[in-house]
């Protein structure tokens, strides 16, 4: 056995060749992905000013940002005299913090659906169809409607991050549930996880219909809208309260990246080299289940990102997760601020809630991956 003493996963060189993995300056898959990701970067940043400038109220976003800029370099603060009040409430307070947060959500629900496929080495889990979303959505829903009864001390002592430390509770007791349930023996069953989400999910939905039933008339608008996922309720203190939180899992789930790669061998070889198995699978689940916490708290249910954006990327640039995390964090980044955009100008003035239109896209490809891979589940 490899010593692991001196860092969590000595992997790197060992774990790349037996997995085919191999270093960047030799692999043309590598660099295919490095400049996937070039590409991505710079459609994310295209895909924010698009979104920015998009809206039933017509904006220059190039004349904002060329009056706000010059406004800044002269010392000034707050709104440009050059800007209109209404264009700087628009821009300012109410798209802007719509698109951050629409690429905070997107970037966390795609690399959680990626690490989740990695980590039980099957691409139809994802944190919306096995219902660690469904846990998550009921923490929340229990803080929305009882932190003003029952759990207002929860509420007054940890402020702005009651709500996503709720979701986050209740998605780690989901995904916790769901490993114990599908995994025997250290083998995960595809069909008995697929099931245990199902039921499990089921069962958070019915926890959840319960609290509804006791909502308020204010409680339950925002309920049957935020249940059906949306961003139209995105400020700046729900950007404070879930953004360090998804940043932060963002990150430490890169850093198991090669645990990910070893897991590809199988659990006992992926022992073999020093992975840490049970110590990657406690800290991936836990980073699971906090990004997908957070992501529900602000955004509701908003699903088959997390299957959708993955599986794509496999397909362009291979398993290596060292390339696929990052990869999906862009790439979900920009598909949910895309589809944002559609939302709310497609039926404009009013607003189609984001969860419907993700289903729209994201269950045909789950129907099809679900039949090219029933071989492997004995169907």
């Amino acid at each position: 056995m490899t010593d692991v003493s001196a860092q969590p996963f000595p992997l790197l060189a060992k774990v790349r060749s037996k997995t085919g993995l191999v270093p960047a300056q030799s692999g043309l898959r590598s660099l295919r992905a490095r400049w996937l990701i070039g590409i991505l970067c710079v459609t994310l940043i295209l895909v924010m000013f698009g979104s920015l400038a998009t809206g039933p109220i017509g904006i220059s976003v190039a004349d904002f940002l060329i009056s706000y800029a010059s406004h800044i370099a002269g010392g000034g603060t707050g709104r440009p005299d050059a800007v209109s009040l209404r264009d700087w409430i628009v821009l300012s307070q109410i798209r802007l913090p719509r698109i951050l947060l629409g690429a905070l959500v997107g970037a966390s629900l795609a690399v959680s659906g990626a690490v989740m496929q990695g980590l039980f080495r099957n691409p139809l889990a994802d944190p919306g169809i096995v219902g660690v979303s469904s846990g998550a959505g009921l923490g929340a829903v229990g803080m929305i409607v009882l932190g003003g009864t029952i759990l207002a001390p929860v509420v007054a002592f940890f402020g702005i991050y009651a709500l996503p430390l709720a979701a986050f509770g209740g998605g780690l007791t989901t995904t916790w549930l769901l490993y114990r349930i599908g995994t025997s023996s250290g083998v995960t069953s595809v069909a008995t996880l697929l099931l245990a989400g199902i039921a499990l999910g089921a069962l958070a939905g019915a926890f959840t219909g319960i609290l509804v039933y006791m909502a308020d008339d204010q409680q339950l608008r925002d309920l049957t809208f935020w249940g059906l996922g949306s961003l139209a309720g995105a400020t700046w203190t729900k950007i404070l309260s879930a953004g360090p939180i998804i940043g932060l899992t963002l990150i430490f789930m890169r850093l198991f990246a090669d645990g990910l790669n070893g897991l590809m061998l199988g659990e006992a070889a992926a022992g073999h080299i020093g992975i840490r198995i049970q110590r990657l699978k406690n800290i991936c689940i836990v980073m699971v289940a906090a990004s997908t916490g957070a992501s529900v708290a602000v955004s509701g249910g908003i699903g088959f990102v997390g299957i959708v954006v993955p599986h794509l990327l496999r397909l362009v640039i291979g398993p290596d997760h060292r390339y696929l995390l990052p990869a999906s964090a862009l790439l979900g980044a920009s598909l949910l601020i895309v589809t944002d955009a559609i939302s709310r100008t497609i039926v404009a003035p009013a607003e189609l809630p984001i969860g419907i239109l993700t289903a729209l896209l994201g269950a045909p490809f789950f129907l099809w991956l679900l039949l090219k891979k029933r071989g492997m589940m004995g169907m």
